[in-house]
């Protein structure tokens, strides 16, 4: 049994549990518009609904739900622009750019010597069990915003391309 599950997607899988520098990194323009129009987008409703039904607050009131909405409408844009990233590595959405990126990120490292998915601190059973809880936590990360921040060799893929590409020969699972 490989760990983890693989899924049936329409796209290649790149990274079942993706680290989340690489996410951000990964970005495109559109997940940056998702962002940018979703903090746009909470204070404007708030601004909207009080043009239609106003509240006859104080005016500093009105600046603190302002700024609050600026907040939640952020927070909000940065995760549906992160799950929208998230994905693509997945293979839930067309990834061809990600997939370039991902083999010369992934090659160079193999031709450098280095560690593919980076160093750990972790014991292995404890990079284990960060990747079982991370792994297709981008699923409900409206529920529960859950990140992998944990370098491990979990990520359902096969890392010999990397090594192959590289033209180096792929170390022994010691």
């Amino acid at each position: 049994m490989s760990y983890p599950k693989p899924l049936n997607t329409p796209y290649p899988l790149i990274d079942a549990d993706p680290h989340v520098k690489r996410v951000i990194s990964y970005m495109r323009p559109t997940d940056y518009a998702i962002w940018g129009g979703a903090t746009f987008a909470a204070p404007a409703a708030l601004n909207f609904w009080e043009r239609i039904d106003p509240s006859k607050s104080a005016g500093y009131s009105l600046r603190n739900a302002g700024r609050l909405a600026t907040v939640v409408g952020f927070v909000g844009g940065f995760l549906l622009a992160y799950q929208s990233s998230a994905q693509r590595f997945l293979g839930f959405k067309e990834n061809e750019r990600e997939q370039e990126m991902d083999m010369e990120e992934m090659t160079k490292r193999a031709k450098q010597g280095l560690p593919l998915y980076g160093e750990s601190d972790l014991t292995p059973y404890m990079q284990g069990v960060a990747a079982r809880n991370s792994t297709y936590s981008v699923f409900k990360i409206q529920a529960i915003p859950w990140f992998n921040f944990v370098n491990h060799p979990y990520h359902g893929v096969d890392v010999a391309k990397y090594y192959k590409a590289a033209g180096v020969p792929v170390p022994s699972a010691n």
